[in-house]
């Protein structure tokens, strides 16, 4: 347990001390490119942290994405745009020649090789069991589980409803039916 602290602790300080030393180049070049097509110093500096930063805010995005199962697609396509404006600047300042640019997209290069490296580790945080599901041991046989039925509620019995005749429509009694309690009216013939 001690090794793989030890052992994690010493990949995050290579890892920073290559992403400060990679940054810290493409920053000089973006910074340098940007003044000497005339824009003024402090725009020179905004474009480096703009370019840079970016790149850095879209891996760690598609990290905190792919942990939620959110699509990483637009994400990935601008985190290699801004990788690749980078590495434009860088190569544009290097002496003409082939060696000048491969030194000089060495830092782009190192920072796109760390990215891949950290956004294709696993995530370090175990699988939380849904709410709703008891929380099992995977090292117990789940034949040896006792499953206890669930108590049966009583349950009244239903009796039988009588088919429903439906009304009439009509509101006079049909023809030859005679009622006793109706009253006699003189003059109406049926």
């Amino acid at each position: 347990m001690i090794r793989d602290r030890a052992e994690s602790g010493v990949r995050v300080l290579i890892l920073l001390a290559i992403g400060t030393m990679a940054g810290a180049a493409a920053f000089t070049h973006v910074h340098d490119l940007t003044v000497a097509h005339g824009q003024p110093d402090w725009i020179g500096w905004a474009n480096a942290v703009a370019v840079e930063l970016m790149a850095i805010y879209l891996g760690l995005e598609i990290r905190a994405r792919r942990r939620t199962g959110l699509p990483v697609g637009l994400v990935g396509v601008l985190l290699i745009a801004f990788a690749l404006l980078s590495l434009a600047a860088q190569v544009a300042e290097a002496e003409p020649s082939v060696w000048g640019w491969i030194v000089a997209a060495v830092p782009s290069l190192a920072f796109l090789a760390l990215v891949k490296v950290v956004l294709s580790s696993a995530p370090t945080t175990a699988p939380v069991p849904e709410p709703d599901q008891p929380q099992v041991d995977w090292r117990h046989d789940v034949s040896e589980q006792v499953i206890e039925p669930e108590p049966q509620q009583p349950t009244l019995p239903i009796a039988p409803v009588p088919p429903v005749r439906p009304a009439s429509s009509a509101v006079l009694p049909p023809v030859g039916v005679v009622q006793p309690n109706r009253p006699q009216v003189v003059g109406i013939i049926r």
